[in-house]
Parts: C-alpha cells; structure tokens; sequence
C-alpha cells in the first residue's frame, strides 16, 4: 500500500539510484506543461541575498533593548513566566524564542533544498525536474538569506528540534513523490508561508521583514507546485490510497502542532534568562489550554491555520479527519474562503517590487495565478 501513488504522468518517478532511466531517449520529448508558467515566471521574482542592492544584511538593531518581534505573540509571556522576569529579561527572553523560530525556519529550508534536489533523481518528466531545480536554487538562497539573518542578529543558529529534525529527514529520504509533495510542498510549505506572513505583519525588525518577504515571493509558487500535484492526483486516488495520504498528514500536522513551539524544545532559553525550565514548562502547560489555542488560530496569519487551509482545500482532510482540526479551528470558515492565501498578497507585493528593482515587467495582471 505504501507505494508511490502516482495518477499523473508528469509525476512519474524512477528509483533514485535508477540514473540509467534518465538517459532514455524517448523521455526528454516526453515533457508535460502543467509547470512551464511556474519556470517561465521564475525571473520576474530574482533576488540575490549577497547583493546589498536587494537587502542589506548590516541593518543595526538593538536586541537588549527592542524586541524582533511584537511581544504579544510569545505565549510564555502570557504565563507566570513574565511574572518572574523584569523588562530586559522578557526582551532577551522573547528575542531568543525569535533565534529558536529562525533557527527552525532555516533549517526547513534547508530541508527543502535537498528534497527538491532528490526530486530531480526521481521524477522521469523533463518539466518536472526543471521546475524542481528552480526550486532548489530558489532554497539554496533562502538559506543564505536566513543564516546572513541570524549572523547578523545572533551569530549563529540553534540545533534542529528533534520533532522537526525528524520530519525533515523522513521527507528528505523518502523515495516516495507524494509523501515528498505533501509532506513538504503542502505541509511544510504552507507552515513557512503562514510563519512567513505573521512574522512581516508582526516583526518590529525591518531586516526580518524584508527578508520574509524576499522568500515568500519563491514560496507561493513552490506552494502551488503542492497544488497542481493535489489537483491531478486527489480526485483520482482510491478510497484506501486517500485514507492513507490523509492519516499521514494528518499525524504530521499534529507532530509539528505539538512540537515546534513545545516548552520541553526551549530549555535552554529558560537557562538563559535564569529561571528552572521544568517550572516554566508546568507554568506554560497550566496556562494554555486548547480553548486559548483555537482563539489564537482565528488569526487569518497563523502559521497552522495556513496549513489546515492548504490541505483542506487540496481534497486531503474529509469528515474522517476534520475532527483533529477542528479542535484548532472552524472549519466552516475555511470552507468558505477563496484559494488565496494570506500570503499572498505580500508576496505579490514583492515581486513588483523586484520586477521593478530589475528594470522589468509584469508579465500577468497576477503572477500568482501561474499553474
């Protein structure tokens, strides 16, 4: 059962030690177009993180006296752990959650280089591979965008949190197309979009607002390589196939809710401020309860209300499994929303921006809507 659930040719996958596969000659003419307007538009949003021209990395901030980010989106501080801190410590407290989510961020996407690089040894369609390569070019710099980042704000970044380290390396490793397309381009993806578009609506540091949004002008399109797979694969999987695909996400969901803004992954941030971090581990868990998480996800820029959506409307959560999402949000709301995501509309707003800054043209009214 767990096969490579394939119902589209322009997915088609070969093993990946198969190279001898890819120099069959009957394969280079067999290209499908479904990708040719994602890889065409791949200009228009060029940006080059080394390049001052685009973003300029020695930007100061003082981090012992501002907060990154706005401060009421910390959920220790919305605990007894502030009652223990005075200002400076809640500023350095707060700034070090930053570097962990940075940290995070960055080595998703570092994740995502090195699956869209493993892509290319798999999938037999000539288009599909160029698009994954653009891809992989486009994460190469979104990890030089994030480690300049955090050297300029921390010096380095903090280790991957094993839920996460995890994840990335069951996706990374997987022969398997569709656990690679909804694990990453769905899942993941639609995580870094929604993370994306609180922290450029929340940050108070131009720097990460400019660099969130210089990557998500790459990320809705790798967002929409997710659809385009969901839109040619979904409606044609059988009823055990779907099942499978919708458990599997499901179960992901839940590890990266549960796991990535955990208290037990952020000890050594509780160290750092000098408080016992099995006391702000129990602070936190008395304090958030699941009916103060579900008022939070109401928030169009949550980072999981963005994924939800993202699956939801690929045809992957059906009633089977709306019950463990609904816990979070209402799902009503989501069913009646439009495609578009929160993000984007700022990431449109960049790529003018950059079509500009490169001395081009729009090539669509919306190059968004690129598919």
């Amino acid at each position: 059962m767990d096969s490579n659930i394939t119902k589209d040719p322009a997915y088609n996958a070969v093993d990946p030690n198969d190279f001898p596969a890819m120099l069959e000659v009957n394969r280079y003419g067999d290209r499908s177009t479904a990708f040719d307007k994602i890889i065409s538009a791949t200009h228009d949003h060029f940006w080059d993180p080394l390049d001052r021209k685009y973003i300029d990395f020695s930007a100061p901030f003082d981090m012992e006296k501002e907060y990154l980010v706005n401060p009421e989106l910390n959920g220790d501080l919305k605990t007894a752990i502030a009652e223990k801190l005075d200002e400076r410590n809640k500023i350095k407290l707060a700034n070090l959650d930053t570097l962990w989510t940075m940290s995070s961020i960055l080595h998703g996407e570092q994740g995502a280089l090195s699956l869209s690089a493993s892509l290319c040894h798999i999938l037999r369609d000539p288009g599909a591979q160029e698009y994954a390569a653009n891809q992989t070019r486009e994460e190469a710099r979104h990890v030089t965008a994030f480690t300049k980042y955090i050297q300029a704000r921390w010096g380095k970044p903090v280790q991957v949190g094993p839920a996460l380290g995890s994840l990335l390396n069951e996706l990374v490793g997987s022969p398997l197309v569709w656990k690679k397309l909804v694990g990453m381009q769905m899942l993941i993806e639609g995580l870094a979009m929604g993370a994306f578009a609180t922290l450029y609506k929340e940050a108070r540091d131009p720097l990460l607002r400019q660099t969130c949004q210089l990557v998500m002008t790459d990320e809705a399109f790798h967002h929409k390589f997710g659809k385009i797979w969901a839109d040619r694969t979904i409606p044609n999987l059988s009823k055990s196939e779907h099942e499978l695909i919708e458990d599997w996400a499901a179960q992901v969901f839940q590890i990266l809710l549960f796991n990535l803004g955990s208290p037990d992954q952020k000890e050594w941030i509780y160290r750092e401020v000098g408080l016992d971090p099995a006391w702000c581990q129990s602070a936190f868990m008395e304090a958030f309860t699941d009916a103060q998480i579900r008022v939070e996800m109401q928030e169009a820029t949550n980072i999981f209300r963005v994924l939800i959506k993202t699956l939801l409307k690929a045809g992957i959560i059906t009633e089977r499994t709306k019950g463990v999402y609904a816990a979070y949000i209402d799902m009503q709301e989501l069913y009646a929303e439009g495609d578009r995501m929160v993000g984007d509309d700022i990431a449109e707003e960049g790529i003018k921006y950059l079509i500009k800054l490169n001395g081009g043209k729009m090539t669509a009214p919306s190059l968004l809507a690129a598919e």
